[in-house]
């Protein structure tokens, strides 16, 4: 029988009314200050929030998930020069926005939650630390009114502090008030709100006080009080932003993972992480036809909405259309806002950003991981983000490889007349002649494993005539070519004095894998026992079959 939707009560559609007022009025600077902090015009950050917020609250399966430029991706994009600068910018905007939801739609449609998983915590607390302190340093030409001509970030910081006395103090003074400002209003009735109200008051102190040195939104782009036109991406860009649209994809959907993840729907049970990407996706295809910078999954905003008491998808859309009314109704007035009281609050996302504690726990964790981290807050700082990531994945990938391969161990097992279970031990350094050793492996058995199971098997040496090794490989279910190679290796030692090698729990894949790569010929068919359902009947019948070939006469 069907469920039937209970309809929304008023008393829902009231909370998330009021939550979309409050998310949709926090957004406006906040939007402003995303495309400043991506290099763009204001403009494609606030058109971002707008058609990111609508799109993802109508697409993603999770119900609260806000879809909004994040730092961590408007950092990104500042690394990309085609969309900052020359006439086809706005064209390589939109591509880039394109080709980010087209990856992020096929990550959807493939299912490709669960990969995430394995991208390392260190890897992430290095490069979500390092893009806190890149979106710190890289306010500090509008916080305090000095634009050094250095080159990366961290010079035109170092540059900034060697020319203190360029600094505008008025621009600082105002930069400084709105942090200040934001800080006390939160701790008010107002809570979220503070932020806004922050905001107009030190952007209309600077105007009330005449501090022409002080800039505005007005001197970098005209803020016009219209929705967003259409803009067609540039197929010849799109080869040239592949690899920064696969970083921005990559950083979008782990940050909207750990929403899906972490945030529950109304009904109590956790969104489908994939069902979010394909949301993110469309989100980022309208955000880049409508003139907005790439979108993701926006966890301040997202907590923003639900602490404001949102109920439902409705809070989201409500959150849209006031942008949209600000826009149209205010979008003159918004041109008048302090540049750096915008570069003040990116600041402050910067500070709240860090995570000082998951740094301490990483480094605590041990050598390796302390060592990835760091690798990847020094890449994140030092390269363009767009390959940071690229590195921070190939870091993962290396790193997962090379615990998987360390993790394989080899034990022997000895059964002793009158006992239900078997004595674990290390394997014998070497084999003893007319020995019967069974050998079970723990761990996965793929090509970078191979040399380090290689190692842990007993040495077979002339004085290893007649032995029989059994060896249990239950619950694995394939075998790459370079550990079929190590088994017949093993074998044939084996066979040069006499003995022999017994595989037993072999499953169907691996089954067929041995014979297709002749290796079950060579072995003998009667010396390779199928796993069954019952544990241990396989591996009764393979010590069975070692005794009988140990007792055969062997040549001396």
């Amino acid at each position: 029988m069907r469920r039937v939707r209970r309809p929304m009560s008023r008393e829902s559609r009231r909370k998330d009314v009021g939550a979309g007022l409050v998310l949709g009025l926090v957004s406006v600077p906040d939007g402003l200050a995303g495309g400043l902090l991506a290099g763009l015009s204001p403009l494609a950050g606030l058109y971002a929030y707008l058609v990111g917020t609508v799109a993802g609250a109508l697409t993603t399966s999770s119900v609260f998930m806000t879809v909004q430029a994040t730092g961590a991706m408007a950092v990104l994009i500042s690394d990309v020069p085609q969309v900052r600068e020359g006439p086809q910018a706005p064209a390589a905007l939109a591509t880039l926005g394109v080709l980010t939801g087209l990856v992020m739609l096929a990550a959807g449609l493939l299912r490709l939650g669960s990969m995430l998983r394995f991208v390392p915590h260190a890897v992430l607390t290095g490069f979500i630390n390092a893009v806190a302190i890149n979106i710190v340093l890289g306010q500090l030409a509008s916080f305090t009114g000095y634009d050094s001509p250095a080159g990366d970030r961290i010079t035109r910081a170092l540059d900034t502090v060697l020319h203190l006395r360029f600094l505008d103090l008025r621009t600082l003074a105002i930069g400084a008030a709105t942090i200040g400002g934001i800080l006390l209003l939160e701790r008010t009735r107002l809570g979220p709100l503070g932020l806004f109200v922050a905001i107009v008051l030190t952007s209309g102190l600077a105007a009330a006080l005449g501090w022409k040195s002080v800039a505005t939104v007005n001197d970098i782009a005209e803020i016009p009080a219209r929705l967003p036109a259409p803009v067609l991406p540039s197929l010849s860009l799109a080869v040239t932003l592949l690899v920064p649209a696969l970083s921005l994809a990559f950083v979008g959907l782990i940050q909207g993972a750990a929403i899906s993840q972490s945030v529950p729907n109304p009904n109590g049970k956790y969104p489908d992480v994939s069902g979010d990407f394909r949301g993110q996706g469309i989100a980022n295809l309208a955000s880049g036809l409508l003139r907005g910078m790439p979108v993701g999954g926006s966890m301040s905003g997202t907590a923003l909405v639900r602490a404001a008491g949102a109920r439902g998808r409705l809070a989201n859309l409500v959150a849209g259309a006031v942008m949209a009314v600000v826009i149209l109704l205010l979008g003159e007035l918004a041109g008048y806002i302090a540049m750096p009281a915008l570069a003040g609050l990116l600041m402050l996302v910067g500070f709240r950003t860090l995570k000082p504690a998951q740094v301490t726990m990483v480094w605590r964790t041990g050598r390796t991981q302390a060592t990835v981290m760091g690798a990847t807050f020094a890449l994140t700082l030092l390269i363009p983000l767009q390959y940071a990531v690229l590195a921070g994945v190939a870091i993962s990938v290396i790193l997962y490889v090379a615990r998987q391969s360390n993790r394989i161990k080899v034990s022997r097992w000895t059964f002793t007349e009158g006992q239900p279970f078997p004595r674990e031990d290390p394997p014998p350094e070497q084999l003893e002649g007319g020995d019967v050793v069974v050998l079970n492996t723990y761990g996965s058995l793929f090509f970078a494993s191979a040399p380090i199971f290689e190692a842990q098997l007993p040495v077979v040496t002339p004085e290893s005539r007649g032995a029989v090794v059994v060896l249990r490989l239950r619950g694995k279910e394939e075998l790459g070519s370079t550990f079929i190679q190590v088994v017949t290796r093993y074998a044939k030692s084996l066979h040069e004095v006499e003995g022999h090698l017994v595989l037993t729990g072999v499953g169907d894949r691996v089954m067929s894998q041995l014979s297709d790569t002749g290796a079950l010929a060579y072995l003998g068919a009667e010396n390779v026992l199928a796993a069954t359902s019952t544990v241990g009947e396989s591996l009764g019948a393979g010590l069975a079959r070692a005794r009988a070939l140990r007792d055969l006469p062997t040549t001396e």
